[in-house]
């Protein structure tokens, strides 16, 4: 038996790529093939709020000295009719600017991106995006910053501090206020932090440096993973709490520390500077007291080192 086989099908990736053309029953394709710019500026006064809410697309705040808000942004999609019914809602007066990335369809296959300079002292109520990174920097007041599967970066903030995202880092330098800095499955690193700190993560380090704590208030740590080092540069009798599992943890802290301490891992070695009354010690646990005793540090692993070093 002879067998037929129709070269319609074998002809018909030629005749798409010689049209030009690309197949895509499905609207899938590359979410930055087609582009447009957008852009919009208002005024607002010092203490103004600001709110973006994006979507796979990255934003960008910057203060600047200047009464203005600048915006400038490019939507994008994987098809010039998809671009074209994406929408921009902006609205402002002199206390307020809100930004919002309206979808024209779910699973559009689109994004916005933001570059915003604002103010210093605008407080960002809200910046939101997806699947990309968000950059704060140069703000004198305080944030409120979340995105997913992208890194945050933080540079400059003097204010309250709320960073959350998953999948991605976080860095954050210059930070002035309280900081909670949250990711999973990404790094946190920090520096130049004054204020309180709470940061925590999953299966990745944090590495942070504190130079001046906010007196009496604690400091949570918290990680699985991965390790945990903390560098305090001067002591304001802080609460340390640091907990991970399977890594290491290691604290730094100045020569003249007064505290108790509590550490324990298992399959791990519990090595200090310092000189510690004890009430229990051995390979793997240390109670006691640093000095003549004060804030608690709470250092907790599994299968993995405590490390409690004079800088």
């Amino acid at each position: 038996m002879r067998r037929t086989v129709s070269l319609a099908l074998f002809f018909l990736p030629v005749l798409l790529a010689a049209g030009g053309c690309e197949f895509d029953a499905e609207g899938w394709g590359n979410s930055n093939r087609y582009r447009e710019d957008f852009s919009y500026d208002f005024k607002l006064a010092p203490g103004g709020r600001l709110e973006v809410e994006s979507f796979n697309g990255s934003v960008e705040v910057v203060g600047w000295d200047s009464d203005a808000v600048q915006i400038r942004g490019t939507k994008s999609a994987s098809r010039q009719e998809v671009v074209k019914e994406l929408s921009i809602d902006a609205k402002g007066d002199n206390n307020e600017v809100r930004l919002r990335a309206v979808r024209p369809m779910p699973n559009c296959n689109c994004g916005v991106s933001f570059t915003i300079k604002v103010p210093r002292k605008t407080r960002i109520e809200r910046a939101d995006t997806s699947n990309a990174s968000l950059k704060i920097e140069s703000i004198d007041a305080p944030a409120r910053v979340h995105t997913s599967n992208g890194s945050i970066k933080i540079w400059d903030v003097s204010g309250d501090l709320e960073a959350t995202t998953s999948n991605a880092s976080i860095e954050a330098e210059k930070l002035a206020g309280s900081a909670t800095l949250r990711t999973s499955n990404g790094r946190i690193h920090g520096d130049g932090i004054r204020g309180t700190l709470e940061a925590r993560t999953s299966n990745a380090s944090i590495d942070v440096t504190v130079s001046e704590a906010d007196p009496a208030h604690p400091m949570i740590l918290n990680s699985s993973n991965g390790s945990i080092t903390l560098n305090l540069a001067s002591w304001k009798n802080n609460e340390i709490r640091a907990n991970t599992s399977n890594s290491s943890i290691n604290l730094r802290l100045p020569e003249a520390v007064n505290a108790n301490v509590h550490a324990s891992t298992s399959n791990g070695n519990i090595t200090t500077d310092y000189e510690v009354t004890t009430s229990h010690i051995s390979k793997t646990l240390l109670d006691g007291r640093i000095g003549s005793g004060g804030p608690m540090l709470d250092l907790q692993t599994s299968n993995g080192n405590i490390r409690l070093s004079k800088r």
